[in-house]
């Protein structure tokens, strides 16, 4: 679990991954690299795409007209970043991320962002790289029990769309296998998806698990 601290951070950027960078500040991980590029760098003023769920309990999307190529561009976007992750493709699945990218799975549905409060994951690109080297360690004794995952995302909705940032909600069930044991997790994307060079990239993902707060043997050892 990342936990938030509040911590002055740099206005020069206006980007999701400097909110991260203001909340880790002071964490061990932050002040332990040097010239960072990534979390130092992201603007204070993001908010993580912090409309609240209704009533408290699920977020319902907003649905405007979408053309159909956008449609299918975002849907295949999303089914790709899901295979990467089952396939345990960490670097093309960071690279689908833009630089100043933001993971983030808040604890509670409610959550508007990421200062001064628990998440599950709060992770930049760098925060992520850290996590796939720890994954693919061949020291890493989490990593030795057979396990994996299978995803299905769906009920895609492009809830704005402009000429360069497309916000989208989805839906997602994950199921994982370790050993014998069958673990299963649902609950909700929304993604802020940026137009580049390269096509659209994630500048954004937030993860509302429906069973966030359920009680599990072990931690969530990767992203969902």
């Amino acid at each position: 679990m990342t936990q938030s601290n509040n911590s002055s951070g740099s206005s020069a950027s206006h980007t999701p991954a400097g909110l991260v960078g203001k909340a880790l500040d002071g964490g061990v991980i932050i002040n332990a690299i040097e010239s960072m590029t990534g979390a130092e760098s992201i603007a204070p003023d993001h908010t993580g795409r912090g409309r609240p769920a209704v009533q408290g309990t699920q977020y319902v999307p907003a649905v405007p007209h979408t053309p159909g190529d956008l449609q299918r561009e975002v849907e295949n976007l999303l089914y790709v970043q899901a295979g990467l992750l089952d396939a345990k493709c960490w670097q093309p699945w960071i690279d689908l991320f833009t630089a100043d990218g933001v993971y983030w799975m808040p604890i509670a549905q409610e959550q508007t962002d990421w200062v001064g409060q628990p998440s599950i994951f709060a992770e930049d690109k760098l925060i992520m790289e850290i996590r796939m080297g720890r994954l693919n360690h061949p020291n890493a004794w989490s990593q030795a029990p057979m396990w994996g995952t299978s995803h299905l995302v769906g009920n895609v909705v492009i809830e704005s769309s402009t000429e360069s940032t497309v916000q989208v909600c989805s839906r997602f069930q994950m199921m994982e296998l370790r050993r014998d044991s069958v673990r299963h997790f649902g609950g909700t994307y929304r993604h802020t998806l940026v137009r580049t060079q390269q096509g659209l990239r994630i500048q954004l993902q937030r993860v509302d698990l429906m069973n966030g707060q359920a009680v599990y043997d072990y931690v969530l050892q990767a992203w969902v």
